[in-house]
């Protein structure tokens, strides 16, 4: 759809030299056939609008978000923080810094075919929406993209 690949565009020029955050991929590989621990490789890197990522030429649904770290033996509480370290490790095996902020898991939207089933990007009748939590409920995308490049532009004290 024209209106959501304009509103898109409109972003990505306000957005100009505004830094950007690592885009992360899975990949597993084998070396003489045997299995190597996976990893998370760079992927790119996009701007970061609440639920959207935007590239210079795509829109993608946020994934999860990780911070790489070195693989040490620590004891946890939770299974959840297990996995979590596990997946942080991936990163750093992977080539991001020590720290660095890695998104992954996210998913590419096509905005010529957003329509009702599209997530987090629907239209409306009044034009294209965008859900902006997973409990919230959809807002226009011009006004959700111009609050999202306003805080990218100039962060709140502290972020």
């Amino acid at each position: 759809m024209d209106a959501v690949a304009e509103l898109l565009d409109a972003a990505r020029r306000e957005l100009g030299a505004v830094p950007r955050e690592a885009l992360g991929a899975w990949r597993s590989r084998r070396i003489l056939g045997i299995p190597t621990a996976p990893r998370i490789v760079p992927a790119g890197s996009a701007w970061h609008l609440g639920v959207l990522l935007l590239t210079e030429d795509a829109v993608l649904a946020t994934g999860e978000i990780i911070r790489a770290r070195e693989e040490v033996r620590r004891g946890f509480a939770a299974e959840s923080q297990r996995e979590r370290a596990a997946i942080a490790a991936a990163a750093f095996r992977g080539g991001f810094a020590e720290g660095q902020s890695v998104h992954v898991g996210w998913q590419a939207i096509d905005p010529d075919t957003v329509d009702a089933a599209s997530s987090p990007l629907r239209l409306g009748a009044d034009g294209p929406l965008v859900r902006w939590s997973a409990a919230g409920g959809f807002m226009p995308l011009g006004a959700y993209l111009a609050e999202r490049v306003a805080l990218a532009r100039t962060p709140p004290a502290g972020a």
